[in-house]
């Protein structure tokens, strides 16, 4: 539980000290590049690139699963200290807070005299056009990427990070890895425009569905309005993700703001967009949220951590994977998952 907890607060101080690595130096770059390279015409058919989509959309997130796990699990082997720290460096890699609430701060200040600016930002976090929007149009895009990127950049990997870290690092560090792996190749594929992406839309409107609802659930704990969530329920469908409109809607009903993207929704529609207040007041509702979201990973590791027979439990399974790395007979094998199930019982 100790190691749990270590990791998870190693993992934002190096967020909070160091923010976002250079885009050179990033694993999610690198993983871009992939997925770039593999976004090419497979087959003459829309059908075929569908289907070669959805093989990729299954087999291109292991990649960065293997690795991740892979290192931590060998860095365990090493030494316990050094899985710790190399599960911590994963879920770093894999999260995102300082950066964004920088950037949304930064462009919420710029509407307030320079527009050219705020607009040039402001392609940081939408890829809308921003060419033409108005100081309120461009807080209203800030303030809904703020809100939307809470759960694909933090929640999406903390809480399965946090349930399966008690029980295996290397798991974990993995599982934050594969989500990270099918954020990102929604992000550059998953457009309607594009059949290979098709595959992984689909995936991560399924990843995603938990942690767009609890991450639209810190927000209204953030803001001191639990029933936000509530109210939110009616917009939260509108815009065309199945999953971003919860939280997006959470903090425009939170701040009584409209959030909206021209031509495409609207939500709050009846309230003003953001002011300048209204924007800085987003910037730390989201950042509050992110640590209501850091306290419930907390509780649930504890208590993962503290059921039955884990503790017992953890070591038998550890030694069952090294026993099948290591290649011994199938006797063996057999044996010792004997073994694991007996405790399990």
């Amino acid at each position: 539980m100790l190691t749990t907890l270590s990791v998870i607060g190693l993992a934002f101080s190096l967020d909070l000290l160091l923010g976002e690595p250079p885009t050179a130096a990033h694993p999610v770059a690198w993983f871009g590049r992939l997925v770039d390279a593999l976004d090419r015409e497979w087959s003459e058919t829309e059908r075929g690139q569908r289907y070669a989509g959805i093989a990729l959309a299954v087999l291109a997130p292991l990649v960065p699963a293997g690795i991740a796990g892979g290192i931590v699990l060998a860095a365990t082997t090493f030494h316990p200290t050094a899985g710790g720290v190399a599960a911590a460096l994963v879920l770093f890699l894999t999260t995102s807070l300082r950066s964004l609430l920088e950037l949304t701060q930064d462009v919420v200040a710029a509407t307030e005299s320079d527009l050219e600016t705020a607009r040039e930002r402001v392609r940081g976090l939408v890829g809308r056009d921003t060419s033409t929007l108005s100081a309120g149009e461009l807080r209203s895009a800030a303030v809904e990427s703020a809100a939307e990127n809470l759960a694909d950049g933090l929640v999406a990997t903390l809480l399965p990070f946090a349930v399966l870290a008690p029980v295996s690092l290397p798991a974990a560090a993995a599982v934050a890895a594969w989500v990270k792996g099918v954020n990102t190749l929604d992000s550059m594929l998953g457009y309607p425009s594009k059949p290979i992406g098709t595959g992984s839309a689909r995936l991560d409107d399924l990843v995603m569905y938990l942690p767009a609802r609890l991450a639209a659930g810190t927000i209204g704990v953030a803001a001191a309005d639990p029933l936000a969530l509530g109210r939110a329920r009616q917009w939260a469908r509108v815009p065309p993700s199945p999953n971003s409109g919860w939280p997006m809607a959470t903090l425009a009903c939170a701040l009584s703001v409209r959030l909206e993207k021209p031509g495409v929704y609207a939500l709050n529609p009846d309230a003003d967009l953001p002011t300048l207040a209204d924007g800085e007041r987003a910037v730390t509702v989201v950042g509050r949220a992110a640590v209501v979201a850091v306290v419930v990973a907390v509780v649930l590791a504890v208590i993962v951590s503290e059921f039955s027979g884990l503790e017992s439990t953890r070591g038998s399974v550890g030694e069952l994977i090294l026993a099948v790395i290591g290649g011994p007979d199938s006797d063996s094998i057999l044996r010792r998952i004997a073994e694991v199930s007996a405790k399990w019982r």
